[in-house]
């Protein structure tokens, strides 16, 4: 039998490089499609309260596709599952094309936030598995930091087409899903199944099969010519299910909420018709700070979740205690969120990668997706709540939100189990 540790100990490859573009694609696509949501909103002619209705649209159908691919994955294979989402992207990009009324609007983004769930839960337990030790961390934040690139590139569109036809808005958004999905199509065909898991699931001659035709016949001897692997940091175990359950619910929970509201409700709450501009500008500035996801694979995961996401909260307590300045003064406001941007986007790509680095193989994608699914399905009275408030309480609520993550973080410093520091998967995972 194959030592799977020592596999991942393999060089990154032209293979790697063609996985790791599907893999933040796939994630870019799946944040272009939840954020869209916020751009149809002006699309038809609605009333406020059918408005909130289609922000909340989008938790709903995504968490119903994370719930679904979780235990699908753990049960059929990594691969098969992101070729299954493909083919709802596909479904639900055509639909989109021929979406001129409100309820046809709903349908097609439901097929496509269902998709974009799949992918998302899929994706990230895959990029822990399949993504060489010493690049795990590294390549999986900048993996994830393709979410901040999928709703720039939204955003940019809707910018870009705001002066045009509604139709043709439409139209370019549908066009950019649909050639997207021919592009992950293209790169998944070389993509293996996760070895680690095929092993655990006592498909040992499968395995074989995609270790010879993936990693070459030769991988072994490859290995011995490189220099010896560093003797791994000890990671804290001993941490119970239940106790590392409910922390990554909280830090997803406070992440999702309050990035949520301050990047896709905010505007339609207080600033109606910057909804482009705001998104733009979170997305672009969050794309841009998370580049020093790079030094991932040399730092402690559980302190950096631990100081982006004291920063996060600090910053929107700032927000909130100077609202009456900067409704009146909107160079401040943006100067503001550029800076939430920059600190939330790293908490954000410490979080996500933690959450599903976590748990053991064979339960990794359900445990992952039960983590997702609850913290995500807390954004929708989230939404429904602060729909009415003032914007000093809105973004006090949004402030009170971080705090919880914040505590979680503390809880998971002090107690919880190290997962960076180019810790493998297996020892990350407690395995």
């Amino acid at each position: 039998m194959v030592n799977v540790e020592r596999l991942g100990e393999t060089r990154w490859s032209g293979k790697t490089t063609s996985m790791f573009i599907s893999f933040a694609l796939g994630l870019a696509l799946e944040s272009y499609v939840f954020s869209l949501a916020s751009i149809a909103i002006y699309w038809v002619a609605i009333p406020k309260a059918l408005g909130t209705l289609l922000l909340v649209w989008a938790p709903i159908w995504l968490i119903v596709g994370i719930i679904v691919a979780g235990p699908f994955s753990d049960k059929f294979g990594r691969k098969i599952t992101l070729y299954l989402t493909l083919l709802l992207y596909a479904i639900g990009g055509l639909l989109l094309f021929f979406s001129s009324t409100y309820g046809m609007i709903l349908f097609s983004l439901a097929i496509m936030l269902m998709a974009g769930g799949g992918e998302m839960n899929s994706i990230m337990i895959a990029s822990h598995e399949l993504m060489p030790r010493k690049h795990r961390g590294k390549a999986t934040m900048m993996i994830i930091n393709g979410i901040n690139f999928g709703g720039l590139v939204l955003a940019v569109l809707a910018l870009s087409s705001a002066a045009s036809a509604v139709s043709f808005q439409r139209d370019v958004v549908a066009a950019a899903v649909l050639i997207v999905v021919v592009i992950l199509f293209l790169t998944r065909v070389s993509m293996p199944e996760s070895v680690l898991w095929l092993y655990k699931k006592g498909r040992t001659t499968e395995a074989q099969k995609v270790i010879q035709s993936y990693y070459g016949a030769n991988w072994e001897a490859e290995l011995d010519l490189q220099p010896p692997a560093p003797k791994p940091v000890s990671a804290v175990s001993n941490v119970s299910m239940g106790f590392t359950m409910l922390i990554m619910i909280l830090i997803a929970a406070a992440n999702t909420i309050g990035f949520g509201l301050m990047a896709y409700s905010l505007a339609f709450a207080f600033f109606p018709h910057l909804q482009p501009t705001i998104l733009a500008i979170f997305e672009g500035v969050g794309f841009v700070v998370g580049f020093v996801g790079l030094i991932a694979d040399r730092v402690s995961r559980k302190k950096m979740l631990f100081w982006t996401m004291l920063g996060t909260f600090v910053v929107t307590v700032i927000i909130g205690l100077t609202t009456g300045t900067w409704q009146h003064n909107m160079t401040l406001f943006w100067i503001l969120l550029v800076i939430l941007a920059g600190i939330n986007s790293l908490q954000y790509l410490t979080e996500d990668t933690i959450k599903a680095e976590v748990w053991p193989t064979l339960q990794r994608g359900t445990l992952t997706a039960i983590a997702r699914f609850v913290s995500i399905g807390l954004l929708i009275p989230a939404y429904i709540l602060t729909s009415s408030m003032p914007a000093s309480t809105y973004i006090l609520f949004n402030a009170a939100v971080w705090f919880v993550g914040l505590v979680a973080a503390t809880a998971w410093l002090v107690k919880g189990r190290e997962t960076g520091l180019g810790l493998s998967i297996q020892t990350a995972s407690g395995e």
